[in-house]
């Protein structure tokens, strides 16, 4: 596994993330992954954000502690859970059709506006809706923007307060 790590860090703490993430590609099916790790200071406490692009999903989770280690080791338990939590649902539709080459910009642009505080970009695939709900699921998002393979149109897919779905479409 690849790593980019950004962020403030000593050899020894870029080590023991590099060993405690390197742990979780017992789960994952590809050798050739590369995780972008970014790890910042929030007041008194340490922030860590993991994002895993795969050829079948994208492994995103983040944790702060006021112990960076201690963030650490919580984000790859998180990571670990959320592998195991959706692994039936991602191998069973696997063998019916590989989410192919959805990737994720990770450039954060920053601005001075007080309203947007974070702007990401996507390449929108065509996938269904079956794999737009296992994305969001395993990027711990309540919404999802995907373009739908059946209707070719940008859709909106969140997560609903009864824990149902709701689909918005565009014309």
């Amino acid at each position: 596994m690849k790593f980019i790590i950004r962020g403030d860090n000593t050899a020894a703490i870029k080590d023991y993330i590099e060993n405690k993430i390197e742990k979780i590609t017992k789960y994952l099916d590809s050798d050739d992954l590369e995780a972008t790790v970014v790890t910042r200071k929030e007041g008194r406490n340490q922030k860590i954000e993991v994002t895993i692009p795969t050829d079948s999903f994208t492994l995103r989770n983040e944790s702060t502690n006021e112990d960076l280690y201690a963030a650490i080791d919580n984000v790859v338990d998180k990571l670990e859970r959320q592998i195991r939590k959706n692994k039936d649902k991602i191998n069973k539709k696997n063998n019916k059709r590989i989410i192919s080459d959805f990737e994720m910009m990770l450039e954060d642009e920053f601005f001075d506006e007080e309203k947007i505080v974070k702007r990401k970009q996507i390449e929108l695939k065509p996938i269904d809706e079956e794999e737009a709900i296992i994305e969001m699921e395993m990027l711990g998002h309540s919404f999802f923007v995907f373009k739908d393979v059946e209707t070719d149109k940008i859709c909106v897919l969140y997560k609903r307060k009864n824990g149902n779905y709701g689909i918005i479409e565009t014309k």
